[in-house]
């Protein structure tokens, strides 16, 4: 049976929780997402795989994701198990890449992976990331405003303003 290894650890902005499998880091939970919501995401995602505390790989992303949000590191350099549809992957991988500091439109990410008629469906590959801050979906904005976020468009804005991007 495979094994996702799960973690849990306090930053300024509240809680966040990690879950790795052999491959990568696969679920970053936001600050705010309840222990039962994030336990709901893991069974559901990951039925198949034995749930264990630790992982080497969720103490290298807790300190990553700290020395983030605490606006000292600009690149994370984790290895990463990115689930979802082959539309999906290909739009995190796509988000993945914008620089920090630095936004994109839903429409331009969709013309840049080639499905320029696909701005809605880059926004539903964005809320489906499991990866959150790790893929900076907070990144990718509306052509007329923030858009949505799944931590809320406060902890968007925040997010983005630490970066200088607003």
């Amino acid at each position: 049976m495979k094994t996702i290894y799960v973690h849990s650890f306090k930053t300024r902005q509240g809680v966040i929780r990690t879950a790795a499998t052999n491959r990568g880091l696969a679920v970053v939970s936001l600050p705010g997402q309840s222990p039962a919501a994030f336990g709901k995401l893991l069974k559901r995602d990951f039925k198949d795989y034995t749930v264990e505390t630790g992982g080497t790989l969720n103490r290298k992303a807790e300190g990553q994701l700290k020395k983030y949000l605490q606006g000292n590191l600009k690149r994370f350099d984790l290895a990463l198990d990115i689930q979802g549809t082959a539309f999906e992957k290909r739009t995190l991988r796509r988000v993945a890449r914008i620089p920090y500091g630095s936004t994109m439109t839903y429409g331009q990410i969709a013309r840049s992976i080639g499905s320029p008629g696909a701005a809605r469906a880059v926004g539903a590959a964005n809320a489906r990331n499991r990866l959150s801050i790790v893929i900076p979906c907070h990144r990718v904005v509306a052509s007329n405003g923030l858009g949505g976020y799944g931590g809320g468009v406060s902890l968007k804005r925040k997010l983005l303003a630490m970066e200088g991007a607003l």
